[in-house]
């Protein structure tokens, strides 16, 4: 874990963002596939409304969809509270109480709390034209209606994107890998070659 110093200096939203836009740039890469997986569904939004011309495709798994002025807290629609969500904080850091202390790697660690209270600022509407698509992950036996991004998979939908479904948790990168690739690759074939172009 990083100095709790940092979590009030460095680590917000923005600096998520930015780290991964300097990424592209320095790294001079171009037709990027960006997937954002829940809290990351913030991250790539933001990438994407500052470079759209390096993105070929964007893909949100089980993921916030923000709109601009929006916080992952407050763009939540099913009534959670900001309590809810800072029960767990401490030091800055919203702890994963449901990992248990001998849980083997992977596993979720202590989050900062300012990239869950600081809003986006969206302002390039090209960041829509990129083909994008939305992973709903639902666990087994559970309605969809009933899981807590499908009102984002909701949004998803009225903006036109593509929703696969897939029966898993929260983190299928771990407990559906090879479902998940299979939903990854059928999503970026729908849209080939399809950057923009400035």
């Amino acid at each position: 874990m990083l100095p709790l110093l940092l979590s009030s200096v460095l680590l917000k939203k923005l600096a998520h963002i930015q780290d991964v836009v300097n990424t592209i740039l320095f790294e001079e890469l171009q037709d990027v596939v960006l997937i954002g997986h829940s809290y990351g569904g913030m991250v790539v939004t933001g990438v994407a409304d500052r470079i759209p011309e390096r993105i070929r495709h964007l893909i949100y798994l089980d993921a916030t969809v923000p709109e601009d002025d929006e916080s992952v807290i407050t763009s939540r629609s099913r009534g959670d509270t900001k309590q809810d969500w800072l029960k767990n904080a401490k030091d800055g850091f919203l702890n994963p109480n449901w990992v248990k202390s001998d849980q083997p790697v992977p596993k979720d660690v202590p989050h900062p709390i300012k990239t869950f209270t600081d809003t986006i600022v969206l302002k390039n509407q090209d960041r829509l034209r990129i083909p994008t698509s939305y992973i709903l992950t639902v666990e087994p036996g559970a309605e969809a209606q009933e899981d807590s991004f499908f009102p984002f998979a909701d949004r998803a939908g009225k903006l036109g994107w593509p929703i696969y479904q897939m029966q898993a948790d929260h983190n299928p990168q771990w407990s559906a890998p090879q479902e998940l690739v299979a939903i990854f690759n059928k999503a970026i074939e729908l849209h080939p070659n399809t950057a923009l172009k400035h």
